[in-house]
């Protein structure tokens, strides 16, 4: 059923097959929650910052600033539970008796510096850095930065064109479009990772992390920092 690799001989799942086989029920059920979340939220963001660039093209400047500022909000909003999500899954990683296999970020999936530069990175390392462990923790991690930069950026570009400081107007929102690819790169990299971070979590520590997930949607609202629920090591 499963490949062999390495000298022991331990089964061992690739990145591909984890994504394509299926979690079992409770499992499948908590990824869908989870990412339903996060795509809700995302393709309000997408949608508004659509209507900014449509609006622009047909010279409405305006209305076009107003809607930039409610698509900061929601990329703000889903940037943070991706940056929470990372930050959550590094420590229940500990708990994982064998971390999934992971692939690098690929540079040719990113336009912008940020991305590329990260890319260039989580590559780099993932050749010095030998076992899973290190490599999944080193990619989840370099995700997190990657994604508060995304969002540092998308905040600063869109504050020039809302307050008319731009110098070049055109490449400001020329950014914007690149961060926003840049970003769903790191969307869908993070749906990878979740589907094979739940698959190698034992099944006692399902209900925790779930919580912890759901505690940060709450303190996300309210602005507090959550509380992960019984990862201690």
């Amino acid at each position: 059923m499963f490949r062999t690799g390495g000298k022991r001989g331990s089964p061992r799942r690739s990145v591909c097959e984890d994504w394509i086989n299926a979690l079992p029920r409770e499992k499948s059920q908590m990824f869908d929650l989870i990412v339903a979340r996060w795509e809700s939220v995302y393709a309000m963001m997408s949608v508004s910052l659509d209507n900014s660039l449509a609006l622009r093209s047909r010279g409405d400047l305006v209305c076009s600033r107003e809607q930039v500022r409610v698509t900061v909000e929601l990329f703000d909003r889903v940037a943070s539970s991706l940056i929470a999500y990372c930050q959550i899954v590094d420590v229940y990683a500990r708990l994982l008796p064998n971390c999934p296999a992971v692939q690098p970020l690929n540079t040719k999936f990113f336009r912008g510096n940020i991305g590329q530069s990260a890319a260039s990175w989580n590559n780099l390392l993932h050749r010095l850095l030998f076992g899973d462990r290190s490599r999944f923790h080193h990619k989840i991690r370099i995700m997190s930065e990657t994604l508060t930069q995304l969002d540092r950026e998308f905040k600063t570009t869109a504050s020039s064109i809302c307050t008319a400081g731009a110098l070049e107007p055109a490449e400001a929102w020329n950014m914007l479009d690149c961060i926003h690819y840049d970003f769903n790169t790191c969307l869908r990299e993070s749906e990878v990772l979740l589907k094979s971070f739940l698959r190698a979590l034992p099944a006692q520590h399902l209900g925790a992390f779930g919580a912890s997930m759901d505690a940060q949607v709450s303190s996300r609202a309210l602005g507090v920092q959550p509380r992960l629920s019984g990862a201690s090591a």
